[in-house]
Parts: C-alpha cells; sequence; structure tokens
C-alpha cells in the first residue's frame, strides 16, 4: 500500500513551488510542524535524462540532482517531475523511486511559457490523451505513487472533461489548483469548484484522493474548504511564506518577531549549507516575506536585501535587533 493510504483525513500538504521548497525550506517547516506530505520543487525529466545519460554529468556536480535531496524529517515527500515525453518520465520516475522518494507527481498546471513551449505544463490540459499516457508511463516505471497536480482548465474552466480524463488514468491522487492556466493567479481560486470536482469523482473514481489548492490563509481556513467542498485535503502555497509554522496551526501574526527573524537566519544558514550551488540572491523572497508588517520593516528588508551571505545576513538581524 502507498503512504496515501495511510494519511489520516482531512490531511494538509506542502506545495512544490520553484525556488521555494528546496530542501533547507523543507527543513525549516519540519522542525516547526510538519505537513501530512512534502513536496520537491519541480525538476525537468527531460533535463534528468539528458544531463545524467549524455553529458554524463556526476550526481554530486549536476544542478538538477540538488533538487531531489531528501532532508531528515522530510517523510512521506514527493518529487514532482515535467516532461511531455511517456519514455523521459518513465526514467525520471525510475530515478526517484531509486532514490527513495515515497512518490511521483506530475506536473500538469504551470503556467510558465518556457514549459509550456516543451508541451508540458498547463499544455497538458489541452492534449489530454498525451496526459493519460504519461500517467501510465509513470505508473508503469516503478512502485511509487503517482499524483497529478493541475488546474480546472485552460483558457476557460473544463472541471468536468478533464477531470474524468485524469480520473480515467486512476492516479494515486489529483490537486486541483482552483484556476485555469488563462487566470494565473490574478482571480480568486473558485472553491465552489471543488465541491462539483469531489461530486464526479465520487461517481466516476472514488478511489482517487482530491487536494484542493489555491488561496488558503492558514490551516483554520484549509480546515473550512476542507468541510465546505468535501475534498480530502488541501495543499498549502503562498501560507508558508514567512510562516514555516502554518501546519502547526499557527497564524503569521501569532509569532514573535525575534522569533520570525531566526527562522530566516536558520533558513539562509541551512540554504548555503546544503544547497550552496544555488544562488544567494534566491533568499530575497523570504526577506520579504519575514520582515514585514512592524515598524521598521522596510529600511531593515533593504538591508537584508544586500546581503550575500548566510553570515552577514545574521550580523544585520543582529545589529537591528540588538540580540
Amino acid at each position: 500500500m502507498s503512504f496515501w493510504n495511510n494519511l489520516k483525513k482531512p490531511f494538509f500538504v506542502m506545495a512544490p513551488m520553484a525556488d521555494v521548497t528546496d530542501v533547507a525550506f523543507r527543513a525549516l517547516v519540519a522542525k516547526r510542524g510538519a505537513p501530512d506530505v512534502f513536496w520537491t520543487e519541480f525538476v525537468s525529466a527531460d533535463g534528468l535524462y539528458h544531463t545524467r545519460e549524455i553529458q554524463k554529468m556526476s550526481d554530486a556536480e549536476n544542478p538538477l540532482m540538488r533538487d531531489l535531496i531528501i532532508g531528515e524529517g522530510q517523510r512521506p515527500i514527493v518529487a514532482q517531475i515535467f516532461s511531455n515525453k511517456p519514455e523521459m518520465i518513465a526514467y525520471a520516475t525510475k530515478l526517484v523511486a531509486e532514490l527513495g522518494f515515497d512518490g511521483v507527481d506530475l506536473n500538469m498546471g504551470c503556467p510558465d511559457r518556457s514549459i509550456e513551449k516543451q508541451g508540458a505544463g498547463a499544455a497538458l490540459v489541452k492534449n489530454p490523451a498525451l496526459a493519460v499516457e504519461l500517467i501510465r508511463a509513470a505508473k508503469e516505471a516503478s512502485g511509487l505513487p503517482v499524483s497529478v497536480k493541475t488546474r480546472i482548465g485552460y483558457n476557460k474552466e473544463s472541471l468536468d472533461e478533464w477531470l474524468k480524463v485524469l480520473l480515467s488514468a486512476n492516479p494515486a491522487a489529483i490537486t486541483l489548483h482552483l484556476r485555469t492556466r488563462k487566470d494565473m493567479s490574478l482571480v480568486p481560486a473558485d472553491w465552489e469548484l471543488m465541491k462539483r470536482a469531489v461530486e464526479l469523482r465520487d461517481r466516476v473514481n472514488p478511489n482517487v484522493l482530491l487536494i484542493g489548492n489555491g488561496d488558503i490563509k492558514d490551516l483554520k481556513d484549509a480546515k473550512i474548504k476542507i468541510e465546505e467542498s468535501g475534498c480530502d485535503g488541501v495543499m498549502l502555497g503562498r501560507a508558508m511564506f514567512g510562516n514555516p509554522w502554518v501546519f502547526a496551526g499557527r497564524e503569521s501574526e501569532d509569532t514573535p518577531l525575534v522569533e520570525k527573524l531566526a527562522a530566516l537566519v536558520e533558513l539562509a544558514h541551512d540554504f548555503e549549507k546544503i544547497v550552496p550551488a544555488k544562488s544567494f540572491a534566491i533568499l530575497k523572497k523570504h526577506i520579504k516575506a519575514f520582515v514585514t508588517g512592524f515598524a521598521g520593516a522596510a529600511e531593515l528588508r533593504a538591508h537584508l536585501m544586500q546581503a550575500e551571505s548566510a553570515a552577514e545576513l545574521e550580523r544585520i538581524v543582529l545589529d537591528a535587533t540588538k540580540l
């Protein structure tokens, strides 16, 4: 049985977010109240094949492999991959199984144009036959449970047609970001559609878990959305920014500033130590999230944005707070 079968409902999972949910950030969250399921950033299946098999790059120097590190206390964990080629999906699924991941997730919702040009991400909403083929390729490649993260349509909502296609392929779980590709994140997530999705799932394939995603503020809000819609779980994304305590049920405003700044410093040191190949500038989005909502935040934030190392960031924090 897969880990999905053992999850107590309702469950709350971490969203896969590029340049956010790396192993260092996952470690920060894990220590403060772990989600029921961890997710990696998404990784190109094609890229994994070409760097490892064509370029013969060692895993130690491979920049894509740094996104497939499993940290202590980060279980169960799902690796998210993307491609429009079944053979590449099969290759990457076998790889993440060998690396010890608990599941593999296929990205069928990313609106990034460079991903869509490859026929992957949200472009797959327009190619349901290929989407089914990719799910089957992943399922046949290993014993890992296969899940899908997607949207409710491309240029317009097409939930009924699209969800039926995905259910027919029998993945372990489907995460629905309750916006279309055209919507991006410019309109509110339509949680009313989650009720319809659950009703459809119950008729077509009740064995597939449904996870809702979009505009979740905190754990309290997630529980309300589950109660109202009937979905099995909720995926939290932006709610994690500046609040690694979110899965423990703590709201951002309930956390003392000194604790937030200490968490930011810890993240910076772990980031530098665990994923040194990545640019330290990636932490700027976390600085924006942690350093906000108090007198002098703008000035401190501007100063921290200039930091080029964890030690420098820590010195700025210590000078500002006189800890």
